[in-house]
């Protein structure tokens, strides 16, 4: 990515990760039946929220964690010709570990 992003506060930036092309019966699922993945991968984030002390408190996340998230959560934006999602940490549903790595949406070949 050629253009440097860094979200404020408690933002962060997501790549989102393409899902499987079949199910495991093996149905082709065509893209206009897909629905948007809601797994990503944490591209940037801001230092942190403020608390009413005016206290720093670090995000849980870091960049290169997996995540999950809502459906509906954080707003689309494109980034030198990519789709990426900015949302706030607290949309994020947990942090998947231990899993095999799969394609990013949009990612350059």
């Amino acid at each position: 990515m050629a253009t440097k992003f860094t979200p404020l506060h408690d933002r962060i930036l997501v790549r989102r990760v393409e899902e499987g092309e079949t199910t495991r019966g093996g149905i082709i699922i065509p893209d206009t039946a897909k629905d948007k993945p809601q797994e990503g991968e944490v591209i940037s984030l801001g230092k942190g929220k403020i608390s009413e002390e005016g206290k720093v408190r670090p995000l849980d996340v870091k960049e290169g964690d997996r995540i999950l998230f809502g459906k509906y959560a954080g707003t689309e934006i494109k980034l030198d010709g990519e789709e990426l999602v900015i949302m706030r940490e607290e949309e994020v549903l947990g942090v998947i570990t231990g899993a095999a790595k799969r394609e990013t949406a949009g990612a350059k070949k």
